[in-house]
């Protein structure tokens, strides 16, 4: 078939995404963990203070966060780190990822009162964020980036495209990817491409082995090599067709950690480990414990509940997963020692 009338899916799902995000309330149609907990952004906060300490304390130095949504995390991640650490929070200047300038107003409202240093700065890309030892945060960030799929046929491959009637397949070379990924597809299967995931995580490995620090990625997704159609969308909080009415659903797609692996060049990688064990390994339930003391009699139910849903392994726990890129001289970070790099 030609091409006439289609179009690529990963640019439909990046044009969808754009809208989606521009016109909507996400948080309407999901949750994600520091709308949760407050325990999840503390303990990230407490993780930053620590791979900071051992950066050498560099004075001043980026803490960023790529996509914050509300600004819930980082308020959190801030709260606790100034009470902690005051040196850490007098040495940052914070940088935060997003294109939206309604989520930036909530953002600043956010945060501004557990901020000791200048006001945030606002950049459309990880790129833009400015030279220095860097620490970013980025949680459920690159499960929305565009991907490719590719079909696996009899005679060769086909990439997916969308036109009026739905998915259309055009022919095309091999994907690429390495051999070992392409072969255990069958005919009839498909395998994702995230190029700007790729793309996003090896410049900023580039950058980490440069200038020095660390980032913490938490998104999910198998931890393994796989194939398969992972692509889906939510609308007014339900699963829905992702090729139905284009911006008026989140459209998303399963990490693919294996390959984000394989860019990191220089850079340590560590993980990806559930989310569910690398927030215990944090303390998570340690802290859990310190919020219910703090609760009047019987009222601190939910926050043990919102604990369970971030790390048993039938709910959070398990898809979710933890990944960690840092400069090579660095020790390996918190809630990654028992995972080899």
């Amino acid at each position: 078939m030609s091409g006439a009338g289609l179009e690529r899916l990963d640019r439909f799902m990046g044009r969808a995404n754009a809208a989606y995000y521009a016109g909507h309330d996400p948080f309407a149609d999901f949750t994600t963990a520091p709308e949760i907990s407050q325990a999840f952004g503390e303990i990230l906060g407490a993780w930053a203070v620590v791979v900071w300490q051992s950066m050498g304390r560099p004075q001043p130095f980026i803490l960023a966060e790529a996509g914050p949504g509300r600004g819930t995390l980082m308020a959190d991640a801030l709260r606790l780190a100034t009470r902690l650490a005051p040196d850490f929070a007098a040495a940052l200047t914070l940088h935060l990822v997003e294109t939206s300038p309604r989520l930036r107003a909530l953002q600043a409202a956010a945060i501004g009162p557990h901020l000791r240093s200048a006001a945030p700065r606002w950049h459309d890309s990880v790129e833009a964020l400015p030279d220095g030892p860097l620490i970013l945060l980025a949680n459920e960030f690159l499960d929305a980036l565009p991907i490719r799929q590719f079909v696996r046929g009899g005679t060769g491959w086909s990439e997916r495209h969308v036109g009026p009637g739905g998915f259309e397949l055009l022919a095309c070379d091999a994907p690429l990817l390495p051999a070992d990924r392409l072969d255990p597809v069958p005919e009839g299967g498909v395998i994702e491409l995230c190029e700007p995931a790729l793309a996003l995580v090896g410049g900023l490995c580039r950058r980490l082995s440069r200038q020095g620090g660390a980032a913490l990625l938490l998104d999910y997704g198998p931890g393994v090599a796989g194939h398969g159609d992972t692509l889906q969308a939510l609308r007014g909080g339900a699963p829905a067709d992702p090729l139905q009415a284009p911006g008026e659903a989140d459209l998303t797609a399963h990490v693919d950690f294996p390959a984000l692996r394989t860019v990191a060049g220089d850079a340590k990688a560590h993980g990806p480990v559930p989310q569910g064990r690398f927030l215990t390994a944090l303390g998570l339930f340690a802290r859990i414990e310190r919020l219910v003391r703090a609760q009047p009699p019987g009222q601190g139910g939910a926050l043990v509940e919102a604990a369970h849903r971030l790390v048993d392994p039938s709910r959070m726990g398990s898809l979710f997963k933890a990944i960690a890129f840092c400069h090579p001289a660095l020790p390996v970070p918190p809630g990654f020692e028992e995972v080899s790099s």
